[in-house]
């Protein structure tokens, strides 16, 4: 078990360079929209609140809170607000590196590791925060209420209080085996290093597709440019071609001629 004076030492340094926020591929996804009202001399004026997840689901996270008299206008800024407010999750393979408990207001959210293929065990809000940050299996519990903007603090705080197993290693003095277990360290060490390369593999695969777009492109301006062929008018078929092949021609019939009305017979003299 990790020791709890650990799991609160948010004032230590991490060691972690600033993060170049318009890098990210960041997404976002709205998990409070209200209205809200606020009695005035004249009367109430109305206004509306939204709360957003941000992140890149490769262990970037933050949220923001914005307030306008539009929709559209309060979500912009809530997401601006995310962004000034992104920080890194230690996300180990698809999960946490140990269980923590979250707490902001009556809010306590207990977060736990959870096996490959367990997926998010989660509410709404806590889904969303869990989702952007990039983990795919954990266990996850509220207590104290529903309050969907303290449940995501809360969580928002468990994740910040979050140390990788290096950082425990090394505040203890201690082996990364001493504290996880060989099999653990190993399959750990494992998945940093898994980790590690997938953003060098989709590198080269965005070099190699490249070129194959260029040559392609080049081709596709010359099939624009050329003529396109003239529609072909459908020929008759030959007669020697139908005779040879026992067809036989229908021969055409003289078409005989109505009499004339204005002709009149001529009696016949007895």
């Amino acid at each position: 078990m990790v020791d709890k004076k650990l799991t609160n030492l948010q004032s230590l340094p991490l060691g972690e360079a600033e993060l170049d926020v318009e890098s990210l591929a960041l997404q976002e996804e709205v998990v409070s929209l209200k209205r809200v009202a606020k009695v005035v001399k004249g009367g109430r004026r109305f206004s509306f609140s939204a709360l957003v997840v941000v992140g890149d689901e490769k262990g970037h996270l933050g949220i923001g809170f914005g307030k306008a008299n539009e929709v559209p206008e309060a979500i912009r800024k809530a997401i601006e607000d995310g962004k000034r407010n992104i920080f890194s999750v230690p996300v180990v393979g698809r999960t946490i590196s140990h269980q923590i408990i979250g707490r902001f207001g009556a809010a306590r959210v207990l977060l736990r590791p959870a096996a490959e293929g367990t997926g998010l065990i989660a509410g709404a809000a806590v889904r969303a925060v869990v989702r952007l940050a990039g983990i795919k299996d954990i266990l996850t519990k509220c207590h104290g209420t529903n309050n969907m903007i303290n449940v995501v603090k809360a969580t928002v705080q468990g994740l910040k209080s979050l140390q990788s197993p290096e950082r425990i290693a090394q505040l203890r003095n201690k082996s990364l085996e001493e504290i996880m277990g060989k099999s653990r360290a190993a399959r750990y060490r494992e998945i940093r290093l898994q980790a590690e390369k997938e953003p060098e593999e989709e590198k080269k695969s965005a070099e190699a597709a490249q070129p194959a777009e260029e040559a392609e492109a080049p081709v596709a301006a010359a099939e624009e440019i050329s003529p396109s062929p003239e529609p072909q008018t459908p020929q008759p078929p030959d007669e020697s071609q139908a005779s040879v092949a026992g067809e036989e021609k229908p021969q055409s019939q003289p078409l005989e001629s109505p009499p004339a009305e204005d002709e009149k017979q001529e009696p016949s003299s007895s």
